[in-house]
């Protein structure tokens, strides 16, 4: 028998123009590797990750936490450890097929970004619920909580990059995080840097990405 409290819902007047929009705004978003230094209010983030938090999630048990790092020290020793990964990724771990996927986007181990953004904000996802409990969809509800904290990110008027020194193992350690926690993406979150460039990058037209069945 059904126990949870239900409440009226009451959707957009005009979805079309509203997609349309939100399109117009998320299609302008791009990852950025060079960040300015000008400060974010923490207010920008909570609100953020407020945004995130509105995530479905498999039997609503919301299984994700977002570290914000803002200490100048902490995000030095992050930066530090995931300059260590990365030189082993791309000196021994990548493929020689993935080098070459990267090589026009012009990537390295050098990771300056962690410390010139403002803020860090690292998704880890719970393999139970605080309280020891089962989770259900786990990847999927994290990864699409994520995708909402990149698009409130963007709508903000901010950059981000989603970045994956792989392991990432350091991020529970240097962040001193529970062992029901594990990392699961690094989001630097800042304003672009002056004169900032960007891969001129295309995207795939709806033809190549959608596919519909109509009756």
């Amino acid at each position: 028998m059904n126990t949870m409290p239900f409440e009226p819902y009451h959707p957009g007047a005009d979805p079309e123009e509203a997609a349309r929009r939100f399109y117009e705004v998320q299609r302008q978003r791009r990852s950025v590797r060079e960040f300015s230094t000008r400060p974010v209010p923490r207010g920008v983030i909570e609100w953020c990750v407020r945004a995130a938090g509105s995530a479905p999630s498999g039997a609503n048990k919301q299984p994700w936490r977002f570290v914000c790092v803002s200490d100048r020290a902490l995000k030095g020793r992050i930066r530090e450890a995931a300059e260590a990964e990365e030189r082993e990724f791309y000196a021994r771990r990548a493929t020689p097929e993935w080098l070459a996927d990267l090589a026009p986007l012009g990537t390295d181990p050098s990771k300056p970004f962690l410390e010139a953004a403002p803020w860090l904000i690292v998704v880890f996802k719970l393999a139970r619920t605080d309280e020891g409990g089962h989770v259900y969809y786990l990847n999927e509800s994290v990864g699409i909580a994520t995708g909402m904290l990149i698009a409130a990110i963007h709508h903000a008027g901010l950059v981000t990059l989603t970045h994956t020194p792989s392991p990432m193992g350091f991020l529970h350690t240097v962040l001193d995080r529970p062992e029901h926690e594990r990392p699961f993406l690094l989001l630097p979150v800042g304003y672009p840097a002056e004169g900032c460039r960007v891969p001129a990058i295309g995207r795939k037209p709806l033809g190549e990405i959608a596919v519909f069945h109509e009756g």
